[in-house]
């Protein structure tokens, strides 16, 4: 199902949005595009829609199950104005955003299903999820010189640290329940990277409703949304495994030269597993057992 742009979806197309979780996945390229809508589809997720050039090489077994909105990534904000553009519609509805070469991991991910998490969230009348950015990264860049390797792939097992979320509207006191997280790629080469894109946290699950707005930093206009747990106890967290910070990276003229490895003593290889990432703290269980 092939969409001219948002426009054409929002009028043809919406019965993508009436039944969530709804995975919005957002193509900067087609590196690793067709692995990555395979990933969410088999999360679990009602429904998957494509943002990106209209020329993007979906599989012939996708395209009756994948919605595909041509949408100009090159654009300033392209990600933040689209999943604006949607939330009206999809008021109630719980959504999920990432990049292509982007894959969501959440506990127990391999037997439960994202809509059987999203129902416990629920209960516990949370209305957002806080989501980490965790870089993945190909071992040798000999071999995989644009940094991405499903079967190659290493991640930091240390390194990540929080700092308080500084309130400008407050004489910059902490914010309440929110913290800004840093870690990986942009921390160790964070001279490549700049200030305001170093963080690591993303509120990578939401329920829409009218009036909401995702900014640029990747939190939300209604502060509660941004916060990684509710007042009196911790809440589930997730976790997106990403090659999109050591892609950049390699493919920036101004870094990639800088870079033989990405490898250092605290890397090791990515298992594909959610326990591994809930060993390494990279997400939390909350009360899901």
């Amino acid at each position: 199902m092939f969409y001219t742009d948002i426009d054409h979806f929002l009028s043809r197309g919406t019965e993508a949005l009436q039944r969530g979780p709804i995975a919005l996945i957002f193509a900067e390229d087609g590196t690793e595009l067709n692995t990555t809508l395979r990933h969410h589809r088999h999360c679990g997720f009602r429904s998957v829609v494509l943002f990106g050039e209209a020329e993007l090489a979906v599989p012939d077994d996708l395209r009756g199950k994948v919605h595909h909105v041509a949408h100009d990534m090159r654009r300033d904000g392209a990600l933040q104005a689209a999943v604006n553009r949607l939330m009206p519609r999809a008021a109630g509805q719980w959504l999920y955003y990432c990049y292509n070469a982007e894959y969501l991991f959440f506990p127990f991910s391999e037997n439960r299903t994202v809509g059987e998490m999203l129902a416990f969230h629920t209960e516990e009348r949370r209305d957002a999820m806080l989501t980490y950015v965790v870089d993945l990264y190909a071992g040798d860049l000999n071999r995989h010189p644009d940094a991405v390797s499903l079967d190659d792939a290493w991640l930091d097992r240390s390194g990540y640290y929080a700092l308080a979320r500084p309130d400008p509207t407050h004489h910059n006191h902490p914010k309440e329940r929110q913290l800004d997280f840093f870690g990986g790629l942009r921390w160790r080469f964070e001279e490549h990277v700049p200030e305001t894109r170093r963080k690591i946290d993303r509120i990578g699950i939401f329920r829409a409703k009218p009036g909401l707005t995702l900014r640029d930093d990747h939190t939300f206009s209604d502060e509660e949304y941004n916060t990684y747990a509710c007042p009196w106890h911790n809440n589930l967290t997730a976790a997106i495994v990403s090659f999109r910070t050591a892609k950049a990276l390699k493919r920036n003229p101004g870094s990639t030269f800088d870079i033989r490895s990405f490898r250092w003593h605290n890397s090791t290889p990515f298992e594909w597993h959610s326990r591994q990432l809930l060993d390494l703290g990279l997400m939390e269980p909350g009360q899901w057992f």
